[in-house]
């Protein structure tokens, strides 16, 4: 049919109207997507991506954040070596292979698996075992325990927790073992805390460190007896503070008695891959399993932990966890598969003999050293190091310490024991900032308290820790034991200083390492509590800067930054050739002096307060007087100057001075009369401080006189009563006491701000003098 052109003009233009509006429409919205793309997608995602060398360049800067080249090059990543480049080629190698096809990636996943099994299996002496690789070092621990579940329940698999609920199982850790394991057990596994045992160790025989195995058998019995199920027992080769071995050979009776599983874990598991292993870490090859931390024991970034372990039923294996289906999985032990094929058997032998020799190499400096206690279960194979500084004989009766110096568990009453923890944290500290190639840390123990530990197993792999460093250790820790044993002596003869200036406060802090806590105690009248706090703390502030100040080899602070005292001063680490009283008398005199400034200053400002009142008072006083004498007519301004030049009026100038010394005003009469100052009282000389003795060129403060050669030992302290009877029998005025000393300051510093304030004062009544005063110098001049 034939259109009508009119329709067909109006079809064509409405079809380009339509093109045109939707083409407009269009480019709203790519503007919208546009606008869109830039306000809310974050910067780095924006565009079309970012070139590599950019992203390396962020991921270095992340690394190292903003610090120095120099601090920079002491990352752990120099220490690395092959071994660890290998590790790291492993994961990606696993994420390249992880895109093979099905077949293909089962069979080289079944390989790796296969191989890095039965290498480990005969590094470690465990013969026919089977292997479980996971991230998390208490991971393989719990399957382990899934897996004794579904062994020793029949019906678990069926009705769950409601078999657990008939028969409790137990699970045995000692108490030795680390913090929060059984806890973090219970939470995976679902069960309630009352299904972990902790077992005492000995306390009576045989190491501290050591599972007591016949409390462990009365318990067991208890147990049964209540209808509860022994389920597992966690032993130790290698505790994690002092690396004590468990007496794993009878554990494994106990446990073969009670049908129960033996889990071993430790770093004494290392020993095994070497050619001779002491008969108690070889016991660990009997067990049902053992975790092994390969990653820090040969130095391999980022490898996971093996858990080996023998059971017969592969079903039961998968049920738990252990095992897995997926191809992907076996792959994590790839970098391991990678790693022991580079280091090979000579090796990993010599990385893991390299850490047991340094640890010998430190125990036999430390045999020779005084103050200083080791606890090692085996001296000839032992790998983990632990010592702390320990005097047997402090200013007490030896009498009371023979009964206790027999053992180092307990050697000293609990105030003491503080102190040398704390002594002891102070020196792990500074070992591990002197030599941080060594690797030294802090570890707490239930009996012998703060300690210091050398586990080369664990970090000489990774810093690259030699036997210079062992050596450079030793040096430092014989430069810090006199320290430590000077603090620690004269820390009473301190406190007694202190107890018995007037003035000062004895704060006891037995966390800080160091002389001790002084706070210099300020007395006011007032009742207003806060008034006092600020005062306090400004005089203990300034107190804490003018002994800074000082030139001496002691630290003065304010103390930790948590959990220390308010406005105290803590004293530091201290040589034995301190002079304790001079340093008390010293922060005594020094605080006298600020706190007596302080209050001439308030004093000074209320008497010059009242005075200026006064004056005022005395002026209009004065300006009354004069009214009536000159009379009326001479105050107006024409009139006045009129009859001043006819008939001048004679009066005498009335100025006032105010005098700080007397605090009050007085006339000035004598300053127009003489043009100088009235005759005061003269201050009196400047006396000498007694805290300013006499010292030898280049001694500084604090230092005791050197003595003859029966003087101050490194470990005997001075009397203090030989100090006050040499103070008793010296001459008279030969130098003033310290109350003597610190009063003849105080007169001094006051005759100071007296002068001082007189010159800046002068004469209050300059400004404001009358004006016949003013008007009488100008006649006089005129004529």
């Amino acid at each position: 049919k034939m259109v009508d052109p009119t329709l067909a003009e109006m079809g064509k233009n409405l079809n380009e109207a339509m093109k045109m509006l939707e083409d407009n429409q269009r480019k709203v919205e790519e503007e919208n997507e546009k606008k869109y793309a830039r306000k809310d997608i974050p910067g780095p995602l924006q565009g079309s991506g970012q070139d590599m060398v950019s992203i390396l360049q962020l991921v270095q800067n992340l690394m190292h954040g903003e610090e120095e080249e120099e601090t920079s090059q002491s990352y752990r990543l120099q220490n690395l070596g092959e071994q660890g480049h290998m590790a790291l080629l492993g994961h990606s190698l696993a994420a390249y292979i992880s895109v093979l096809d099905r077949e293909r990636l089962r069979k080289l996943t079944t390989r790796i698996l296969s191989d890095t099994t039965l290498w480990l299996c005969r590094l470690f002496r465990y013969e026919n075992g089977s292997a479980y690789y996971h991230e998390d070092d208490r991971e393989g621990l719990l399957k382990i325990c899934r897996l004794v579940i579904h062994t020793r329940y029949e019906d678990y698999t069926l009705e769950g927790f409601n078999v657990l609920y008939t028969k409790q199982p137990v699970i045995y850790i000692s108490s030795a073992a680390r913090t929060g394991l059984g806890q973090a057990l219970c939470n995976q596994l679902g069960l309630p805390l009352s299904c972990v045992c902790r077992v005492p160790c000995n306390t009576m025989f045989g190491s501290q460190h050591q599972m007591d195995v016949a409390l462990l058998d009365r318990l067991i019995k208890d147990d049964v007896e209540f209808g509860k199920l022994p389920l597992l027992l966690v032993a130790n080769a290698g505790t994690p503070g002092a690396g004590h071995t468990d007496k794993l050979g009878r554990l494994k009776e106990l446990c073969e008695q009670y049908k129960m599983w033996l889990h071993v874990e430790g770093v004494n598991l290392a020993t095994l891959a070497l050619g001779y292993v002491s008969s108690s870490v070889l016991a660990a090859t009997k067990c049902d399993s053992m975790t092994l931390t390969l990653g820090s024991w040969l130095g391999l970034p980022a490898v996971p932990a093996v858990t080996l372990y023998r059971h017969e039923d592969p079903s039961l294996s998968l049920a738990a966890g252990l095992t897995s289906s997926q191809p992907v999985e076996k792959l994590r032990a790839l970098p391991l598969w990678l790693s022991l094929q580079y280091l090979g058997h000579d090796g990993i032998v010599e990385r893991i003999k390299h850490a047991s020799q340094l640890s010998q190499r430190l125990l036999e400096n430390l045999k020779n050293l005084d103050f200083i206690k080791t606890s090692v279960e085996d001296e000839l194979s032992s790998p983990v190091v632990v010592f702390k500084f320990f005097q047997e004989y402090s200013n007490r009766d030896q009498t009371s310490h023979a009964a206790q110096a027999s053992t180092i568990q307990h050697p000293i009453m609990s105030n003491e024991r503080h102190i040398y923890d704390t002594f002891n944290q102070w020196l792990g500290e500074q070992l591990a900032q002197l030599v941080p190639a060594s690797g030294v840390d802090v570890v707490e123990l239930e009996d012998e308290g703060t300690c210091v530990r050398f586990s080369p197993l664990m970090t000489s792999a990774v810093l690259g820790t030699e036997i210079q460093d062992i050596d450079y250790l030793v040096d430092c820790l014989k430069m810090k034991i006199p320290v430590l044993t000077s603090t620690l002596q004269l820390r009473e003869e301190f406190e007694q200083e202190v107890r018995r200036t007037v003035g000062l406060l004895y704060i006891e802090d037995l966390a800080w390492p160091g002389l001790g806590v002084v706070r210099y105690n300020y007395h006011s009248d007032e009742k207003n509590d806060d008034k006092q706090e600020k005062e306090l703390e400004k005089i203990n502030t300034e107190l804490l800067k003018k002994l800074n100040e000082l030139e001496s080899d002691l630290t003065f602070s304010l103390g930790p930054e948590f959990g220390g005292q308010k406005n105290c001063v803590y004293i530091g680490m201290v040589t034995e050739d301190l002079d304790v009283s001079e340093l008390v008398e010293t922060i005594a005199a020094t605080g006298r002096e600020i706190e007596e400034n302080s209050r001439l200053l308030e004093n000074m400002t209320e008497v010059v307060r009242k005075g200026i009142q006064e004056a005022q008072l005395q002026l209009q006083k004065a300006n009354e007087e004069r009214l009536l004498e000159e009379g009326l007519l001479r105050q107006i301004p024409v009139v006045g100057s009129v009859l001043n030049w006819f008939s001048p009026f004679q009066a005498s100038p009335k100025g006032r001075t105010f005098n700080l010394t007397a605090g009050s005003l007085e006339s000035t009469e004598s300053m127009y009369v003489s043009k100088a100052q009235g005759t005061g009282s003269t201050p009196p000389p400047t006396p000498t401080s007694s805290l300013a003795k006499q010292r030898l060129p280049g001694q500084k403060a604090f230092k005791r006189s050197l003595r003859s050669s029966d003087g101050f030992s490194e470990t005997s302290s001075i009397s203090h009563c030989d100090d006050l009877d040499k103070l008793d029998q010296r001459p008279p005025n030969l130098s003033p006491g310290p109350e003597q000393g610190a009063l003849e300051l105080e007169g001094a510093e006051e005759q100071k701000e007296v002068a001082q304030a007189k010159t800046d004062t002068e004469d209050i009544d300059s400004a404001k003098a009358p004006a016949d005063c003013t008007k009488a110098e100008d006649q006089g001049s005129q004529r």
